[in-house]
């Protein structure tokens, strides 16, 4: 299955996703092979996910493309019609949105590498993994933007690069170009390329653009060709560390990396930015997921007094 998600040029996360719900549905089943089951077994597991697990809709669309990956494309026998299955209901959730003096005080608790990357997620509407994984390449400080590869969809596109930001992202890469060279020293110094770049040009893999903009502060094994390599930085290092900043801001919301991409989108609405740029902007294949923005908003309407704020105090006459 691993192999055939390298062949369809899956993420890892997707990957390590799709693994987790394939083992799972064998689990459910006593271990049985997938060979020997179909449509009544998979009905009975979604169903077993949606009413007993009580995961959402999203959660369990997510278990049923695991499975369908399976039989599609590495058993090869494709699913037919799966009938009734007992879906979890999609909700509409209105997405945690800090307000611009929760954003100065949240950054101001967060200092070196972390605050730039915090800022980073905020002013440029990144998703954390697209922020891991930007190359030296991908920083465009003359036009003031940035390339996002890969992201999800592996789609490729364009965002802004806060001019705020270039001096300090500056004095990061002088930095971590240091630690690539202290790397090369040592025998090191290659990063992992795309696809098969790294066979069609030998010797890019120890070249300065491709490096991580964010590398690890480790070195550690390739797990697939054993290879010395510096990765980039950790995900989950990323979300303490804001959390950690929220908590000591005294922001009582749960404050997660993903949270500064829904108040970078909001507050560009706020400020009159087109909802069509800002679509392009979150690489969003609908309009209708940019929307949902729109019901964060600080629209005038919300700013109305409630009727409670008018009526008169307490012994006053009516």
């Amino acid at each position: 299955m691993r192999s055939v998600c390298r062949l369809r040029h899956l993420s890892p996360h997707t990957e390590d996703a799709y693994w987790h719900w394939i083992r799972r549905f064998i689990l459910f089943h006593g271990k049985r092979h997938p060979a020997e089951m179909r449509e009544p077994e998979i009905r009975a597991f979604l169903s077993h996910l949606a009413c007993d697990g009580e995961v959402s809709a999203p959660t369990q669309n997510q278990a049923l493309n695991a499975i369908v990956f399976l039989y599609r494309d590495v058993l090869e026998t494709p699913l037919g019609e799966f009938g009734r299955i007992e879906r979890a209901p999609r909700k509409p959730r209105i997405p945690v949105v800090l307000t611009r003096g929760e954003m100065v005080a949240l950054l101001a608790h967060m200092r070196g590498t972390p605050r730039i990357m915090a800022a980073l997620l905020y002013g440029s509407g990144l998703r954390l993994n697209e922020m891991l994984r930007l190359r030296v390449q991908d920083l465009d400080f003359e036009r003031g933007r940035l390339t996002v590869r890969a992201g999800k969809g592996d789609k490729d596109r364009l965002t802004m690069l806060p001019s705020s930001l270039h001096a300090g992202l500056r004095e990061h890469l002088a930095r971590v170009r240091a630690l690539h060279e202290q790397d090369l020293a040592a025998g090191h110094g290659e990063v992992k390329l795309p696809g098969a770049l790294a066979r069609k040009y030998p010797n890019a893999p120890k070249e300065w653009r491709w490096q991580w903009v964010f590398p690890s502060a480790t070195l550690s094994r390739d797990p697939d060709c054993g290879t010395i390599r510096r990765h980039h930085g950790s995900d989950a290092h990323v979300q303490r560390t804001i959390a950690a900043a929220a908590r000591a801001a005294g922001i009582v919301r749960r404050v997660t990396p993903h949270v500064l991409r829904h108040s970078f989108a909001t507050h560009l609405l706020e400020d009159g930015t087109d909802i069509r740029t800002v679509q392009q902007l979150l690489g969003h294949n609908s309009i209708e997921t940019t929307q949902i923005y729109l019901h964060t908003m600080c629209r005038p309407g919300m700013g109305t007094p409630s009727p409670l704020d008018r009526l008169p105090p307490a012994g006053a006459a009516p």
